[in-house]
């Protein structure tokens, strides 16, 4: 080791060592969201060759550490393994090169099943390999919880308005990570523009369009709660109109201590749209003249043109040959600057704010350095919540230049007036305007003298130079009561006030104007003299005063209003009073007597025989001229007559005194009070009605035209029927809406039917007949009386009429009912269940109720009869038929739906067949509650077959005959294969069958017939019963020649045996077992279905007297001789037998049994055992055994 680095430092320099391969990965872990963008970086240092490197992406899953699967290859597209393949085709995922030795990694969009540990190889151009080629990192894949939600809506919003949106920001990864909310705007296709963001580290930051407003507090973000982010803009602009939507961001720190956005999500949108209000304004500036002398004062108006100003903030500034004089803010303090301060300190100048809208630069004493440009500069501020002012828009107007001259001695003057010609009373106002043309070198004393029509003068008032005013002597006392009046508003104008003026006031007004200046030693000296004068005409009160009485409405009805009109002539203006009084003369009578009165002062007097009046008149005086109207409402006689109206011209004096300047009386007026005529019309149209029963007749009873708005009517309804020669009445309604039910309606018992309706539109009226019966049929119209309000509030009767008649007709409602007329056919057997469905397919009404009767046609009967009926009660009764067939119990009825009956019969019988079918009568309540049959249907046929079971009774055929010993037991079976039911009962009897004929030879049997086609013989066997067992298991009498030898057995349901003891020879035949099937019927009675009988058994007694017997048995020899050896020959004889047997019968129509009918049991030999020894058993062939 010691020599080892001087070595290698001797290589480095000889340049035998290369350079270490180094491969290093972003660092691990890196937590990123399912559905994010991610990207992993991989660089590559210390190579040599080539600069381009390769790189090679693979990762090893947490269910397999151990196992590689490559993902990606920038040289080798079939590096990928399967599960990757189709993402790297797709661009899904994919190696960028960002230099010549660095890559990432992308995953656009991240799964779940991405996780694991990813290998960055990079594969070496060298066939030597020395450093690192791959590094490894872990990614871990998290679920995205970040929601970001707001309701989405679209507010409309005008200038200066605030506005508040709130957002939802909730996310719920365990992992430590922080969120960062965004407020944007979004206008069109623009680019989106933050409002304000609280960033990962809660530091709030706006756009540069936000900036100064978010400094300010215009714009405001604040979290409530846990998820809640309220934005709040205070002022909005035009230009926040937009779409405004909350974006989150989810943060997390990597190792490497960079923070990384996991997911980003953004809300729905709310559309703001800002109405803008008239923001613009204008500014114009305004001085009197450009050319002033020195010591004149000047005066710069700057008028700022906008709308809404007082709602709205503005600065203005002044300056002077563009250096700054003064400036005034919203609050309306001036700001002036140090020279133009000490000059308003010495009130040489001023700034003021005039009004709203006008600013004013005033500068009393104009120097020669006055002269030059002047100009106003005006600011729109706008106030934040914080009280601070913003500029915004500024604006100023051309420049107003100035030149102040030198002073010069010269002034000319000018007097005006408001009027030429006045009305006594009225005020003159004269102004006297001296103008210089420099500046004002001194004072200037003025006198005011009046000339008169006859050229006298006279003084009104005097200023001196030191500004002390005094009155002429003829107006002093004028003067001290302010009648007359004089002010200098301007250094240079002076105003003569005359007040209330008089008709002596009128002549020629003269201002005499002397200019006086100062001397060099402090005395005053004129300067000049100028005189001006303009002429006034002063029209007296009196002049033209007229008054005259109009009225309209001269004829006037009961009821009506009348207006009085007392014109008063000229047209006085409001402070010249003329007070009226109204004068009457009823009907009948000479004298006239005061009403009313309008004093000069706006009061009202009335006079003491008014009383009549004071509650029906109403007096009103005009405010534009002294026209008096005297109305009157709720016209009656007492109001007819003359009327006429006095009025009285006032002129108030200087000392607040009053002259009556004049009286004048007006012409006569007379008032005719008449009845009104009646407008009174009611529809005469006719109608004819037709309607369903139960359902309402509306009629109405419609007034076309009235007398008057507050007419009431008294409507009396009637109905006239083809039976009566009258109408008669209904329901009467009185003018003041009582109700009185007439004959008819007490009669017909209609007084909880009707409803009667006056309509809101005042002149239609409805009486509605409710649940309408066939009775209520007529023809039905109406009567009005139209009645009136007195004036003295009493109500009387105008006029009547009858209106058309509406022809009604009640009828009851169609017959809709209908059954369904399907046919049908059933065959069930005994004991099952029938089903018989009526199906209502429609009805009349819903609420109408139904009878439904079944009924039965049976063949062989006259006529139908009833089975059931179920009554409109929903009662079941059983019908006739029912009894006969012992049907009750047996029916049952149900109605699964609405229209669907379906009835029952349970454990049917063969008397139940027949031909069904339903009735169903549909019955409706009339509106008096009384129920009637309106329609009836009968439904399709069925007919019902109802059968017994088949009959399968089967007896065993298969029964060995059999030999027995005399005095021996012999056994009779009888044995049931098959039956019908297990419900069968069995009746059993034995039998002996004998042969008639003696000179057959054995056991008598059944025989075979002779020919084809020939009819069957009588049976020649005779039938003796041995024993019979009925179904009820009752014993019937034993045979004779058995009685007492027999004994009966039920081994099993299907097996009986009978037992014969004490057999003797006589008992040697043929015995069969017949067997009778009986059924028990639905009403439990017993019937015999079928019977069958066994085939013959053949019983064989041995007679023990017989001596051969014996000698066979004790002969060997002979035994043999006769058992053993002609066995075998009767045995071939017998094949033989049956081998012709068979072929004869392949060859005949006909088989064994009579007329064709096959044979029920195999008839062989019987074989009989010796009763006697246990020998070989002998065969024997009976009569019988082979045909």
């Amino acid at each position: 080791m010691k020599c080892f680095f001087p070595v290698l430092s001797c290589l480095a320099v000889l340049g035998v060592v290369s350079a270490q391969w180094q491969v290093t990965v972003q660092e691990g872990p890196l937590y990123r969201t399912e559905g994010s963008h991610i990207t992993i970086w991989c660089n590559v240092s210390g190579y040599q060759g080539r600069s381009v490197q390769n790189f090679q992406w693979s990762i090893y899953l947490p269910s397999a550490p151990e196992r590689e699967v490559q993902i990606v290859s920038t040289t080798d597209s079939s590096f990928p393994y399967a599960i990757y393949t189709q993402r790297v085709r797709s661009g899904k995922i994919y190696v960028e090169r960002v230099q010549e030795n660095s890559a990432l990694l992308h995953i656009t969009d991240l799964q779940a099943r991405d996780v694991g540990e990813y290998e960055c190889h990079t594969p070496s151009p060298d066939d030597q390999f020395f450093g690192s080629y791959s590094a490894k990192m872990n990614l871990v894949v998290i679920p995205d919880t970040l929601q970001t939600t707001a309701i989405p809506q679209t507010l409309h919003k005008v200038e200066q308005d605030p506005l508040e949106l709130s957002c939802e920001v909730a996310t719920e990864t365990f992992q430590h990570s922080h969120l960062s909310v965004s407020w944007l705007r979004q206008r069109g296709s623009e680019k989106s523009v933050e409002v304000i963001s609280l960033s990962r580290d809660f530091v709030l930051h706006s756009s540069s369009e936000y900036a100064q407003r978010q400094s300010l507090g215009e714009v405001r973000l604040d979290k409530l709660g846990r998820t809640t982010f309220r934005l709040t803009v205070f002022h909005l602009q035009p230009s926040d109109q937009g779409e405004f939507y909350c974006e989150a961001t989810e943060w997390i720190q990597d190792p490497d201590g960079s923070w990384y956005a996991m997911t980003r999500k953004r809300s729905e949108g709310t559309v703001v749209n800002v109405q803008p209000t008239d923001k613009e304004f204008a500014v114009r500036l305004e001085t009197e003249k450009r050319l002033y002398t020195v010591g004149e004062p000047a005066e710069f108006r700057c008028i700022l043109e906008a709308q809404s100003i007082p709602d709205r903030y503005f600065a203005i500034s002044w300056a002077f040959n563009s250096s700054l004089i003064a400036s005034v803010g919203p609050n309306a303090v001036p700001v002036l600057n140090s020279e133009f301060a000490h000059r308003e300190a010495r009130g040489q100048l001023k700034v003021a704010k005039e009004s709203d809208s006008v600013f004013v630069l005033k500068i009393y004493h104009l120097r020669q350095e006055d002269s030059g440009k002047y100009n106003c500069r005006v600011t729109e501020q706008e106030k934040t919540v914080t009280g601070k002012f913003i500029d915004k828009e500024s604006k100023r107007p051309k420049n107003i230049p100035i030149i102040v001259l030198p002073l010069k001695s010269s002034i000319s003057m000018e007097v005006a007036s408001n009027a030429s010609v006045i009305l006594e009373g009225e005020n003159l106002h004269f102004s006297c305007s001296i103008r210089t043309a420099g500046r004002q070198q001194g004072r200037f004393s003025v006198i005011w003298q009046l000339v008169d029509r006859q050229n006298r003068r006279s003084n009104i008032m005097w200023l001196d130079r030191d500004g002390t005013v005094q009155p002429g002597a003829s107006y002093w006392e004028r003067s001290s009561f302010g009648g007359v009046q004089m002010e200098q508003v301007q250094p240079n104008s002076f105003i003569l006030g005359i007040f209330n003026s008089r008709k002596e006031d009128e002549g020629q007004y003269e201002c005499h104007v002397t200019e006086w200046v100062r001397a060099v030693d402090g005395e005053w000296q004129i300067v000049g003299e100028r005189r001006a004068s303009t002429p006034v005409s002063i029209t007296a009160l009196e002049t033209g005063f007229a008054v005259t009485a109009i009225s309209r409405t001269p004829g006037v009805t009961y009821s009506e209003s009348f207006d009085l009109q007392c014109i008063i002539k000229p047209h006085y203006p409001a402070r010249v009073p003329v007070s009226v009084t109204w004068r009457f003369q009823p009907v009948g009578t000479v004298e006239f007597h005061d009403l009313v009165t309008f004093t000069r002062d706006g009061g009202v007097q009335w006079g003491d025989r008014s009383s009549s009046f004071r509650t029906r008149t109403a007096i009103e005086k005009a405010e534009s001229s002294n026209n008096v109207r005297l109305s009157i409402s709720r016209a009656s006689d007492t109001e007819a007559g003359k009327y006429q109206c006095v009025a009285e011209l006032w002129r108030k004096n200087y000392n607040n005194t009053w002259t009556r300047l004049a009286e004048r009386t007006s012409n006569l007026l007379e008032i005719r009070v008449l009845q009104p005529v009646t407008k009174l019309q009611v529809s005469k149209s006719k109608r004819t009605l037709t309607l369903v029963e139960n359902r309402p007749i509306q009629l109405n009873c419609s007034v076309k035209s009235q007398t008057s708005q507050n007419s009431h009517f008294a409507v009396l309804w009637y109905v006239h029927k083809p039976s009566d020669a009258d109408g008669k009445l209904i329901l009467k309604t009185t003018h003041n809406s009582a109700f009185e039910y007439g004959t008819y309606a007490e009669e017909e018992g209609l007084r909880g039917r009707l409803q009667f309706e006056r309509h809101v539109s005042g002149g239609l009226f409805s009486l509605t007949v409710q649940r309408a019966e066939v009775s209520d049929s007529g023809s039905y119209y109406c009567h009005v009386e139209e009645w009136l309000l007195s004036p003295n509030y009493a109500w009387y009767k105008l006029a009547e009429e009858v209106s058309g008649r509406t022809e009604v007709t009640v009828k009851q409602p169609d017959s809709r009912l209908k059954l369904s007329q399907a046919q049908g056919n059933l065959s069930v057997l005994e004991t099952q269940q029938v089903q018989l469905e009526c199906t209502v397919l429609n009805r009349t009404s819903t609420a109408s109720q139904l009878v439904v009767e079944w009924f039965v046609w049976k063949p062989n009967q006259p006529e139908q009869e009833t089975v059931a009926r179920l009554s409109r009660e929903a009662t079941f009764h059983y019908g006739e038929q029912a009894a006969k067939n012992n049907l009750k119990g047996r029916l049952h009825l149900e109605s699964p739906s609405l229209g669907v009956y379906r009835l029952f019969i349970q454990n049917v019988a063969v008397q139940d067949s027949g031909t069904y079918n339903c009735r169903v009568e549909e019955w409706l309540s009339s509106p008096s509650g009384m129920w009637y049959k309106r329609a009836e249907d009968t439904s399709g046929q069925t007919a019902v077959t109802v059968m017994r079971p088949d009959a399968a009774l089967q007896v065993d055929t298969v029964v060995p005959n059999t030999t027995v010993a005399e005095k021996a037991a012999f056994q009779l079976d009888c044995s049931i294969v098959s039956r019908s039911s297990q419900d069968s009962h069995f009746a059993v009897a034995w039998y002996s069958l004998r042969t008639k004929a003696a000179g057959q030879r054995g056991s008598p049997g059944l025989q075979e017939e002779e020919e084809e086609g020939e009819e069957e013989e009588e049976d020649p066997a005779e039938r003796t019963a041995l024993l019979s067992v009925g179904p009820d298991a009752v014993f019937g009498p034993e045979g004779g020649p058995w009685e007492g030898r027999l004994r009966f057995q039920r081994l099993s349901p299907l097996l009986y045996r009978l037992t014969v003891l004490q057999a003797s020879p006589r008992d040697t035949g043929n015995y069969s077992c017949r067997v009778e099937e009986w059924l028990p019927s639905p009403q439990k009675e017993w019937y015999r279905l079928t019977e069958e009988e066994s085939a013959p058994i053949g019983i064989r007694v041995l007679d023990t007297s017989s001596t051969l017997q014996s000698m066979i048995c004790s002969n060997d020899a002979l035994f043999y001789f006769i058992f053993f050896y002609p066995f075998p020959i009767f045995g071939i004889l017998i094949i033989t037998i049956l081998l012709v047997r068979f072929k004869s019968r392949n060859s005949s129509k006909n088989s064994d049994g009579k007329n064709g009918v096959p044979l029920l049991w195999i008839k062989e030999p019987h074989l009989n055992y010796s009763p006697t020894c246990l020998e070989p058993p002998v065969l024997s062939i009976h009569p019988g055994a082979i045909d």
